[in-house]
């Protein structure tokens, strides 16, 4: 069966007979997991199990593992990892030592993953913000400087892909200047143009050959003064794939957060319409899922090969000693915890 353009999630830790019936007749292109899906790690193989055997082949299973904040696999089964920020604290201090812990760190959160059954991992985060901007995005930031937040970018989806997992860069063209959460309402960002293109989407461009990537639900006024860039033709014809560069696999955020208004149905079309290839639904609602599933069609074309393409990037994890990486890592981490005074 050829899937749908579509990403969704579920409700639970298990599926329902009405989510099982659902997910064979809608096709999905993949699967998200939160932490609402998450009781444990056997509990977790046979969700994923499950879902892969609804849909009939072995489709991607995505999660939002940064650390810090955004860590959906946590303790006490899974460890924690540092925010963003910490590398960026180590690369001021050494930068040589900053890039080589997070491509362990990267791999490290890649063996986690692998272990369970998940291919894809939404990160790196390459959005910087400023003074002013919602804590949204914060300390996830690697820092506030293009060439050192795509550099600890460009680390981490390197130690994801050698770990057998899937990076996807995130927000495209950025999220750090939004004064409101996405999640939350429709953020404005009014900065002209060549500021935009020398700073935030300048940590982009050096991440344009990744196999995935997400928008923002982010409203960039110098390009478009209305429609945000997940469901702007502009954004994504003249900023995303054509400033940028980027060449991967284009998703959606949740297309259910309260940046986008009208139905489901209506935000799923709009971003087709502007150039995604997949679009992100999250909230596990079936009712939603349902809309949207009428709403998108078959993956084929440009989107079909993006996808056959980003796949193809799938690979066994390459062997590395866990256990010492694990030490390096906590140790430099540890020696980049904000000092006396410094605000992180």
């Amino acid at each position: 069966m050829t899937s749908r353009r579509f990403v969704t999630g579920v409700a639970g830790p298990t599926l329902s007979a009405a989510e099982r019936s659902f997910l064979r007749r809608a096709a999905p292109w993949g699967l998200i997991i939160f932490s609402r899906n998450i009781s444990s790690p056997n509990q977790l193989v046979e969700l994923i199990d499950s879902f892969r055997d609804c849909v009939g082949w072995r489709a991607p299973v995505l999660v939002d593992q940064e650390g810090g904040r955004v860590q959906r696999l946590g303790p006490p089964h899974w460890p924690a990892y540092p925010p963003g920020a910490r590398y960026g604290t180590l690369f001021d201090r050494d930068a040589t030592r900053a890039l080589t812990m997070a491509r362990l760190a990267g791999r490290l959160m890649a063996a986690d993953l692998h272990a369970v059954g998940i291919d894809v991992d939404c990160l790196p985060v390459a959005d910087m913000p400023v003074a002013g901007s919602d804590p949204v995005i914060g300390d996830r930031a690697y820092g506030t400087e293009p060439a050192k937040v795509a550099a600890i970018a460009s680390a981490l989806a390197e130690g994801l892909m050698a770990g057998g997992v899937l990076p996807v860069v995130k927000h495209l063209p950025g999220h750090g200047r939004a004064t409101v959460d996405s999640h939350r309402a429709l953020p404005v960002v009014d900065a002209p143009r060549a500021a935009l293109e020398a700073t935030d989407f300048a940590a982009f461009r050096p991440l344009a050959g990744l196999p995935l990537g997400m928008t923002a639900h982010v409203v960039f006024s110098a390009f478009d003064p209305v429609a945000p860039a997940t469901t702007s033709v502009t954004m994504v014809r003249d900023v995303i794939r054509g400033f940028i560069g980027f060449r991967g696999l284009l998703m959606t955020d949740d297309i259910s957060m309260r940046a986008l208004d009208g139905t489901i149905a209506a935000r799923a079309e709009a971003a087709l319409a502007a150039g995604c290839d997949i679009v992100l639904h999250c909230n596990g609602d079936l009712r939603e899922m349902s809309e949207l599933a009428e709403a998108v069609p078959a993956l084929s074309g440009d989107a079909a090969i993006r996808a056959e393409a980003a796949l193809a990037a799938r690979r066994e994890p390459e062997a590395f000693d866990a256990d010492a990486a694990r030490r390096l890592v906590a140790q430099a981490l540890a020696d980049a915890r904000p000092r006396a005074g410094m605000v992180q």
